[in-house]
């Protein structure tokens, strides 16, 4: 889970499918309306490392653990106030969880991310 305005340059980053495996795509992007926030579901080969999730603590990126529970939306959140799709999983794809984490540390070395309004359409 991170910033919206961040996570819409970490998925503009997947989408060009930097140097990296990103395979088909970004894959499932989840928007947490109220708090502003970008969930992306990935495949779960993120280490548990101390360092690097204190790494992610000081971007505002939270790392959920594999076996957590995460809700996604549906039609009963009446009207998307609570949770939307940002890219629907269009298959069983999801991104690998490295790939992710690389995209994010190549856009927080970028400071445009943080110019994004947090209104901009789709956030």
């Amino acid at each position: 889970m991170m910033p919206s305005a961040l996570g819409l340059a970490v998925k503009t980053d997947l989408q060009r499918c930097r140097n990296h495996d990103a395979g088909p795509g970004v894959g499932p992007i989840i928007s947490h309306v109220r708090s502003g926030r970008w969930s992306f579901l990935v495949e779960p080969n993120i280490p548990d490392d101390t360092a690097l999730f204190a790494e992610m603590f000081r971007l505002n990126v939270s790392i959920v653990r594999t076996g957590a529970t995460i809700a996604l939306p549906s039609p009963s959140d009446r009207g998307e106030l609570f949770r939307r799709w940002i890219h629907l999983p269009p298959c069983d794809f999801r991104p690998s969880g490295l790939t992710v984490i690389d995209s994010i540390r190549a856009c927080a070395a970028r400071t445009t991310w943080r110019s994004i309004p947090m209104s901009a359409p789709g956030l």
